[in-house]
This record gives structure tokens, C-alpha cells and sequence, in this order.
């Protein structure tokens, strides 16, 4: 099938990198003529496991193009994803103007039926004004659909080639027909293709991360509690998981969420539900929750040193997660930006995220190229983010290298009785050391 995918960010390209790896003929635009041109080097704008390798081969096997011709591209395909960015506005709304956009810029090349697809995260509503933008170019006939992703940074590729489901709202029988033949090597193994009316698949974007978003400001609040009333969250998290009706994921207390999605689709949701009447309580309590989160490891650092001015703090792990160099709403950022508000020095590691680091703070914030030299002469170290790297490190080689021996766990990665045994000043996210 002959598959065009606008805007080769993240959703974009790797929606785009694994159509081709199934055998379709993919073409990936963008106005952006630098990225187009980077990613026909190989050189990609984001990191991705397995992206890189997977972009390569399919380049070279002719299956996956990339242009900046956006009227090529889009004559090219039998079916139009739409993939580009839906910044949150100052109201919490997510921008549409770049979807509204290319919905135009379709609808003015329009040449045969085709199938216009929103890829991107949009609130309800927004296929009902991609076809008005359709209808505005072209008398065409055209079919819209919605297809919202839900891929995890870090283990998108996984996702995508071996999905729990596949959304699509459609109301027209062509469009259902041409998704699902689409679709179908990816659902092999059994996994639901689950057709539904537009506005639902529009609203199930959203309340899937909401969802998740819940479930971990819902842990930090348990993780505050047992600090509290000194009961430790791991046991707590077990107890819970355990019970079928609730589950394991997204149950690990830590700085906050983070990232591309969470924060900005937690925020319309909140903006959708007031547009409709709605008070979003809920909803807006776990924004809340968050914002709170963010704050606790500056606090937990400044119980543990006092005034951090004129200090030296190692923080291991800028990404908002690991599997990703992505450290949009990181919960790190966050805390750096505290650290030399406050007056603090800071020395900072990250397995990939070190050139958007470099790009955010310039020589603001100390990057060391491996974690321990971010350790020299620091005064105590913040663990933000769970890399593999940071899991076993040298506990001896750590002790020696900060001037003080403090350990602000942001993620759980320490047992507290080891590192107490170690001779630890180590403050965790509702873990007890009893």
C-alpha cells in the first residue's frame, strides 16, 4: 500500500519506518528542510532503540522516502496520516494550527479517493475540522479517520509492530476496509483491532494517559503517606499490584511524569472538560499531584544540606525516562532550574540526552561525558532518571568522590538498609529503612 506520513517527528517517523518494515510504500514529509535532509544522511532528530536501524534499512530497500514536497508526498499515498505537533497553548488546549494546515495543503492536492488519517493527539472534534479544512480545497472524495498511537518512548518500536490494540474511528466503509488490510500484519498474534466511532477514538487517546497519569500521581500521594506514617511504598505497591482488578504498571512512585504526552494531554483534558461543562476534579488533581512532585527532590536535598548556595550537585539522569533523550517536562529540568535559581553548581550525566542538555543550558550546567565525573567535588548526588547504568554502580567510588555522602533517590534504585550499611545519607520517595 502506498502510505504517506506527514511531519517526521517522533509519531511520524517511527509510524512511517514501521508501515515500510511491513512492505508498504511510505514517504515521510516535512517542511523542515534540515530534519529531510538529515534523514536522508540516516542521521535522525530524535533517539529511539532500534529506530535508527530500522529508518536505515528501509531506506535502502527503496520501501522509505523522505521530502520536503509536500504535494508529491501527498499525491503519492492511498492513505494520509497526518503526524505533526499539537503544542499545549497557554490555556492548556492543545494547537491545532499545524493539523488544520496540513489538512488544507491536502485537500488542495487531492487527485483520487484517499483516506486522511489524524495520527497526531488531538482533542475531540478535531477530525470533524480537518474535514471542514478537506472541504475548503477540494470537493474531492475523501474519507477521515482518526488512528490515535499509543507508544511508549523508549520501546516505540515494540509497540508499534506488536500493539496491545489498534484504535481507529471511522465512519466510512472504505476508510475501515483500507486501515484494517493496514493493519493487519501488525495484529496477527491476536490483538484487537477496535473500529469505533471518531469522537470516541479521539477521546480514547486521552484518557489513556490520563489514566496513567492518575495511576502515578496516585502512587506519589501512597509514597507520601508512608514516609509519613513510616511505612515503606514497595510493600505497599506489592500489596496492591498484586490484586488482579488493579495491576503492577504504573504503579512506582517518583519525581513526577514527564515527557511529551502525560503533561500536555492531562492539560486538554482538563480544557476539553471545562469546554464541555465539565469541573474536571479529578483530573485537575492529578496535575496538581504532579506539579507537587516536582519539587519534592529540591526538598528532600535542601533537608539533607541546608542552603544548597554556593553547592555542588551531581544529578544522574536528565531524560524525562530512560530509552529516550527527550527531557521535555522532565522532572530534572525542573530541579536544575531550582539547583541554580538557588544559587547551586550543578554536574550533570546522561546516556543521550546530553546535546538537548547542551542546547538548554549551554555552560550554565556542567556535563560530564560518564557519570562518575560528575561526581568530583560535588556536595551530594540526584538520581532523576532510571537508566540501566545508574542501577549497580560503584557505591565505594561514590562515597569517595562526593564531599558529602548524600544520595537524593529520586527513582528507588537503592535498597535504603544497604546504603545506610554504606555509610549513606540516602533519601528516597517512600521507602522505609526499617
Amino acid at each position: 500500500m502506498k502510505v504517506t506520513v506527514i511531519g517526521s517527528g517522533y509519531v511520524g517517523l517511527v509510524a512511517g519506518a514501521c508501515f515500510a518494515e511491513t512492505g508498504n510504500d511510505v514517504v515521510c514529509a516535512d517542511h523542515d528542510a534540515g530534519k529531510i535532509a538529515g534523514l536522508r544522511e540516516g542521521i535522525l532528530p530524535i533517539y529511539e532503540p532500534g529506530l535508527d536501524a530500522l529508518v536505515e534499512r528501509n531506506a535502502a530497500a527503496g520501501r522509505l522516502a523522505f521530502t520536503t514536497d509536500l504535494g508529491a508526498a501527498i499525491r503519492h499515498g492511498d492513505v494520509v496520516f497526518i503526524a505533526v505537533g499539537t503544542p499545549p497553548g497557554e490555556d492548556g488546549s492543545a494547537d491545532l494550527q499545524h493539523v488544520i494546515a496540513v489538512a488544507g495543503t491536502i485537500g488542495r492536492h487531492l487527485d483520487r479517493f484517499k483516506v486522511v488519517v489524524t495520527k497526531s493527539t488531538v482533542p475531540v472534534g478535531t477530525a470533524a475540522k480537518v474535514r471542514e479544512a478537506l472541504r475548503a480545497e477540494s470537493d474531492a472524495d475523501v474519507a477521515v479517520a482518526s488512528n490515535p498511537e499509543f507508544l511508549k518512548e523508549g520501546a516505540a518500536i515494540d509497540d508499534f509492530m506488536k500493539p496491545d490494540r489498534v484504535v481507529l474511528g471511522v465512519d466510512d466503509p472504505r476508510a475501515e476496509q483500507l486501515l484494517r488490510d493496514l493493519y493487519a500484519p501488525y495484529v496477527r498474534s491476536g490483538a484487537p483491532i477496535l473500529f469505533m466511532d471518531i469522537p470516541s477514538a479521539e477521546v480514547t487517546k486521552y484518557a489513556a494517559n490520563a489514566m496513567l497519569a492518575t495511576r502515578i500521581s496516585f502512587m506519589n500521594q501512597v509514597a507520601d503517606l508512608c514516609e509519613r506514617v513510616g511505612a515503606d511504598v514497595f510493600s505497599v505497591r506489592q500489596g496492591i499490584g498484586s490484586d488482579s482488578r488493579i495491576g503492577n504498571a504504573f504503579l512506582f512512585p517518583g519525581p513526577g511524569y514527564g515527557g511529551s504526552c502525560f503533561p500536555k494531554d492531562v492539560k486538554a483534558l482538563v480544557h476539553t472538560a471545562r469546554q464541555a461543562g465539565m469541573v474536571p476534579t479529578l483530573w485537575e488533581a492529578v496535575e496538581e499531584v504532579n506539579a507537587r512532585q516536582k519539587q519534592l527532590v529540591f526538598g528532600k536535598l535542601v533537608a539533607a544540606l541546608g542552603d544548597v548556595c554556593g553547592r555542588t550537585v551531581a544529578v544522574w539522569g536528565l531524560a524525562f525516562k530512560a530509552g529516550t533523550d527527550d527531557m521535555r517536562e522532565s522532572p530534572a529540568v525542573e530541579l536544575v532550574h531550582a539547583l541554580l535559581g538557588a544559587g547551586a553548581t550543578v554536574q550533570a550525566h546522561d546516556p543521550q540526552a546530553m546535546t538537548v542538555a547542551a542546547a538548554l543550558w549551554g555552560d550554565r550546567v556542567r556535563l560530564a561525558d560518564e557519570p562518575y565525573a560528575a561526581l568530583a567535588g560535588a556536595d551530594a548526588l540526584c538520581v532523576m532518571t532510571e537508566w540501566l547504568v545508574y542501577r549497580n554502580p560503584d557505591f565505594a567510588r561514590i562515597r569517595d568522590a562526593l564531599t558529602t555522602p548524600v544520595v537524593i533517590d529520586g527513582r528507588n534504585l537503592y535498597d535504603p538498609r544497604r546504603m545506610a550499611d554504606l555509610g549513606f545519607r540516602h533519601a528516597t520517595i517512600g521507602r522505609s529503612t526499617a
